[in-house]
């Protein structure tokens, strides 16, 4: 089976295991588990920020630094199609108290300043929930991976500045924005107050993501980490995999994105086909059949007798995510399954 379910269906690599196997493990609980420091110290270097903790997943992450920036009561605006929005089970409202206050989320995932203003409440109306913290996502999972240029963000952290919020960036594939703009990820990070980061996805570390932020931020964390049961002992054995997720599959991930051009650029002219968005900018395609005589449900169980996986996330839209075990020859392969269902539905 070729899965393109998701990046998160990779597996660890060879060197990971091995690291795993040789891991150096202490009681992360008292903080003397020394390969988890080191993870730590190395995420927090690589995203330029003072201090990262190692957390359970992306959704314990990104609540566990909402509930470190905000008091219950204050509002969190988000995008109505975000992943903490639409797929984090409500978890910053039912465990932290915090009003998700949505805004809509344009077709390349900003969310407009116009928006974000008319979102932000007087702080001294009491009728009103008040604001805490302004949260985007990029590469923005819903809206086919597209990356937030780094302008945008700059003029969003300004409109922050000016109404004393603070600025918190769900970047569980930050990477591959960074590949995709051609920087590093410090250089995105440097314009929020915090940053989520997953190791488990295009990174293929078997788990965990990071949060990173300000020292005092990163101690806040690490409290709600606890409390949401993530003192974890000997987590060396994952952050070992995990570091050297980081040091080796970072720089591979254009190859991702050049072969998700490449799977574009294939299935783009087969009829019944529209990309959406057409833009592909990272190591995501999103498509939807215009073929009225098949769901999308029945396509891709008919994918899945030719020997390749693909999801949905949203109003029938495929999604097919590419990841290091998915090679060159693999994308013809990938096409011709397409092409092969939905010409067998025509006929």
């Amino acid at each position: 089976m070729i899965d393109l379910l998701s990046d998160t269906v990779t597996v660890p690599t060879p060197e990971m295991r091995q690291a795993m196997f040789e891991a150096e493990v202490g009681d992360a609980g008292y903080g003397e588990d020394p390969t988890l420091n080191r993870l730590e110290a190395l995420a927090a270097e690589m995203l330029g920020k003072e201090d990262a903790a190692f957390m359970t997943s992306g959704c314990q992450g990104n609540l566990a630094a909402l509930l470190a920036h905000c008091p219950r009561g204050q509002e969190v605006i988000v995008g109505d199609r975000s992943d903490l929005y639409d797929f984090e089970a409500g978890s910053a409202s039912v465990v932290g108290g915090l009003v998700l206050h949505p805004v809509p989320t344009e077709p390349d995932g900003r969310l407009s300043l116009d928006n974000l203003r008319a979102a932000i409440r007087d702080k001294s109306d009491y009728q009103c929930a008040p604001p805490g913290v302004i949260v985007l996502e990029s590469p923005h999972c819903q809206r086919g991976g597209r990356v937030l240029p780094l302008s945008y963000i700059k003029d969003v952290r300004a409109l922050a500045n000016e109404h004393n919020l603070l600025l918190h960036l769900d970047g569980a594939r930050i990477f591959n924005a960074a590949v995709a703009l051609k920087t590093s990820p410090a250089e995105i990070a440097e314009h929020v107050d915090s940053v989520m980061f997953s190791l488990s996805k295009g990174l293929a570390a078997p788990f965990g993501s990071m949060a990173c932020g300000s020292r005092p931020f990163i101690d806040r964390v690490r409290r709600y980490r606890k409390l949401l049961g993530g003192g974890l002992r000997q987590a060396g054995f994952m952050a070992s995999a995990a570091i050297v997720a980081l040091q080796t599959m970072v720089d591979r991930l254009a190859l991702d994105h050049r072969r998700a051009q490449l799977l574009a650029e294939k299935i783009r002219d087969i009829p019944g086909i529209r990309l959406e968005p057409p833009v592909i900018e990272t190591n995501m395609v999103f498509f939807r059949l215009e073929h009225g005589g098949l769901s999308t449900e029945a396509f891709l169980s008919a994918l899945i007798r030719h020997g390749v996986r693909m999801g949905t996330l949203r109003d029938g839209v495929v999604r097919a995510v590419l990841h290091y075990l998915i090679n060159d020859e693999d994308i013809d392969v990938i096409a011709n399954a397409v092409r092969v269902v939905l010409l067998a539905e025509r006929r």
